[in-house]
């Protein structure tokens, strides 16, 4: 009988807390639906496709579009490519396709772009290898621990020059570019800098109120002479000023271990910083301004979190992604602050590049703040 009444307890106690957890709909939300779309969009990046697309630069004396290498032996191979008729500045001029059907089809489109400017999009990752040479001989310039990078080369390498061995001596040679800013790790570390300081605001400031909120802390402070905007304000700054330690740390061991520098403004970087840090510290206060349980906050700052940390390119280039998804990833917040700090980091630039970016997260920061501040609930 005893082991009945027990067994009937724990048979109950199971049933309130099952329904304790149905009460939450958005405890369910986050601990199932969510994953499954986090698998979607990894899957729309790492998935094997039929056709994979790879872009290679070839390296012009001219800066006129259309303008051929100075190899002939790339000319020619150009030449039997599929040519865009309806090219305008910046899109490919020619297309070349390697057919598997085990491996699936790679499409090899080429651009015809001075050595600086294919430099530039070798640093934000949209091509991956450079194409030059002069006369009967073919260079290769690309990262050797890029892995993409080295099969482009491969698959490539062995249809450029394919039928003219007989006819002249062809000379093929390969120039890892390992100067600094072409490098994985100098792609790497400005993304990690900012993610570091999405991550922070957003757990920092966001499930540091919510979680105060659900034990009844937040209560306590309405009885004080203290204005929301004052305890708000107190812990976006202290929050920065923890971002700003950190990014230091990373940064100068980055500096020493791997000889990385910053080829930019100083000053900018200092700036755009401040701009990434206002925009994830507003958003976290809104995330954080109505809710009390903690679940739920942890899903709310999962969904913000996740997404931008996969689509935004901090650990690979979001050119993996579909081109009618770009248009989208390139507007997230983390995306345009990743984009700024690298183009000060890898290419060397200042205000103008990086004026329109401050401008814009730091907007986002403001608005989300102001909106955070006004529905905000101490309990």
């Amino acid at each position: 009988m005893n082991k009945m009444l027990r067994f009937n307890q724990l048979w109950q106690l199971i049933i309130a807390l099952f329904r304790e957890i149905l009460r939450e709909p958005g405890v369910l939300f986050w601990g199932i639906l969510f994953p499954i779309l986090m698998s979607a969009g990894l899957g729309l990046a790492f998935t094997k496709k039929a056709d994979v697309t790879r872009k290679i630069a070839v390296i012009t004396s001219s800066e006129k579009q259309g303008s051929l290498a100075e190899s002939k032996i790339v000319n020619d191979f150009l030449l039997n490519c599929e040519k865009n008729s309806e090219a305008e500045s910046g899109d490919w001029l020619w297309k070349y396709t390697i057919s598997d059907k085990k491996l699936g089809n790679s499409i090899f489109l080429f651009y015809s772009l001075p050595y600086d400017e294919a430099m530039m999009l070798l640093k934000r990752g949209t091509i991956n290898v450079l194409l030059s040479g002069k006369n009967d001989s073919v260079e290769y310039n690309f990262d050797p621990m890029n892995s993409d990078a080295e099969l482009t080369y491969l698959k490539i390498s062995n249809k450029i020059g394919r039928g003219n061995v007989e006819e002249v001596q062809t000379t093929s040679v390969i120039r890892p570019l390992t100067v600094t800013g072409t490098r994985y790790i100098d792609f790497l570390v400005p993304g990690l800098i900012t993610m570091g300081v999405m991550m922070s605001c957003m757990w920092g400031i966001s499930y540091g109120i919510i979680e105060k909120r659900s034990k009844k802390l937040l209560r306590r402070l309405v009885a004080t002479p203290m204005k929301k905007s004052h305890f708000l304000i107190a812990l976006i700054t202290v929050r920065i000023f923890m971002n700003l330690i950190e990014s230091a740390v990373l940064l100068t061991f980055a500096l020493f271990a791997f000889k990385m520098q910053v080829q930019g403004d100083i000053t900018a970087l200092i700036l755009l910083y401040l701009a990434g840090n206002i925009a994830f510290a507003g958003l976290a206060v809104l995330i954080s301004s109505h809710t009390s349980n903690t679940e739920v906050g942890n899903g709310l700052i999962n969904f913000v979190v996740m997404p931008m940390m996969v689509l935004s390119g901090i650990f690979f280039s979001y050119q993996n992604f579909p081109d009618w998804s770009l248009s989208v990833i390139r507007n997230l917040p983390l995306t345009m602050f990743t984009d700024g700090v690298r183009s000060i980091f890898n290419e060397g630039a200042g205000y103008p590049q990086v004026a329109m970016p401050v401008i814009i997260l730091t907007s986002i920061g403001v608005i989300f703040f102001t909106i955070g501040l006004k529905i905000f609930k101490w309990h």
